[in-house]
């Protein structure tokens, strides 16, 4: 076996590849390619900041997984997975950025000469690390094989979350809570909001004195004024100004496992139609978490949420949080289970999601969220701990 300090232990990475294996075969998949690089790292340890190029991992029903990926990045793999030398493969750099070869039809022919010309593999259609290209070369590599879709197979297998995945989970809200403590510690009017980034960056790389932090899947959202009414804004170099609310929807992450949570700020004094809003979204998250049960379902928590925004007079659509866990840009989300009146999927103990009541009105928006884990017995719980009021600061 490798010499290699794996942030799980072997047999838990063994269970993760039993459950991925049942769901193949229930699906009638003989081979799985995974290029999602949160399922890479999920079932081999894996961490990298090489997904920008052609890499998966490839499942059989015997055997260890098989890491492929660029020949450069083999030796990041020989220092992450859990595998033996043997299961790493690789491809040339001449595949890189080429118009005359790509690394998918590379794989293809690797496949093939381990038997697997005429299986049946699935592949992640829908995600953003495995591109039209890539399918268009691994078809044309293997055409008695049949190709099917496999999109978030190996995503449905990471909701339940591990006794360690939760440790590491419950580092992210601590350096979270620093990062929002931060944030409310020095925030004042004229100050760059790039300089205010900054400050978050750093306290959420340093992390505490036990433990640093890591790079969040999703840069950084600080909207101010009109522009937080639109969810997605980073930042520029504009001072601060009185008179204006600021959202802020960052994330701790440990061992690449996030921990969004979001809280809005004020400088002056706050406005009653904001004040107004803050009391409804309080309400609703009270009232979604109280739904968060073992047992009940997604649209449980969403139809609760949704009546308090109603009976508010705040209507809003869509959806209102999502799964999370390990993950790399550009989401935290696992990209499975939507908190929504339509999704009936079943909350079972272990799972953890971020719960996200965010409002956009039209000259101004605010996010206060919770991040929690279903529970065996009760409400969902909060894993991060910070005041949820808006703060206002003159």
């Amino acid at each position: 076996m490798p010499d290699v300090e794996l942030p799980f232990s072997r047999e838990e990475y063994a269970q993760r590849l039993a459950k991925v294996r049942r769901a193949m075969e229930a699906r009638g998949i003989e081979v799985l390619v995974a290029a999602d690089p949160s399922n890479m790292s999920w079932l081999t340890g894996y961490d990298g900041w090489s997904f920008y190029t052609p890499q998966a991992v490839v499942v059989t029903h015997d055997g260890e997984p098989w890491w492929w990926g660029r020949r450069m990045d083999a030796n990041g793999a020989r220092r992450t997975v859990y595998m033996d030398e043997a299961r790493i493969l690789d491809y040339s750099d001449d595949h890189v950025m080429s118009t005359e070869k790509h690394a998918f039809g590379q794989l293809a022919g690797l496949l093939d000469g381990m038997g697997h010309g005429s299986a049946r593999i699935g592949v992640e259609l829908d995600n953003y690390y495995y591109s039209a290209a890539a399918h268009q070369h691994l078809c044309a590599g293997l055409p008695a094989a049949d190709v099917v879709d496999a999109t978030a197979l190996v995503n449905w297998q990471r909701g339940v979350k591990s006794a360690q995945e939760l440790v590491y989970m419950r580092r992210g809200a601590r350096i979270v809570e620093l990062m929002h403590a931060r944030i409310r510690e020095i925030i004042e009017p004229g100050m760059r909001k790039c300089d205010l980034a900054a400050e978050i960056y750093a306290t959420g790389v340093s992390g505490t004195e036990e433990f640093g932090g890591d790079y969040p899947a999703f840069v950084p959202m600080l909207p101010t004024g009109a522009d937080a009414s639109a969810p997605h804004l980073t930042w520029d170099d504009k001072p601060l100004k009185t008179g204006e609310g600021t959202f802020f929807e960052i994330a701790g992450a440990h061992r690449r496992y996030q921990l969004p949570l979001c809280r809005t700020t004020f400088l002056g004094s706050l406005p009653s139609d904001m004040r107004r809003a803050e009391k409804a979204v309080l309400d609703a998250l009270d009232a979604g978490l109280d739904a968060a049960r073992a047992g009940n379902r997604a649209s449980d928590l969403a139809r609760r949420f949704f009546s308090v925004m109603e009976d508010a007079g705040f209507h809003k659509e869509g959806r209102c949080g999502y799964p999370i866990g390990i993950s790399y840009p550009p989401d935290w989300g696992e990209r499975t289970i939507s908190l929504r009146a339509t999704d009936d999927s079943v909350l079972e103990p272990g799972m953890t999601f971020h719960f996200m009541p965010g409002l956009w009105m039209d000259t101004w928006g605010l996010e206060i969220t919770e991040s929690f884990v279903v529970v065996e017995d009760g409400p969902g719980e909060p894993l991060a701990d910070v005041s949820r009021g808006i703060h206002v600061k003159g």
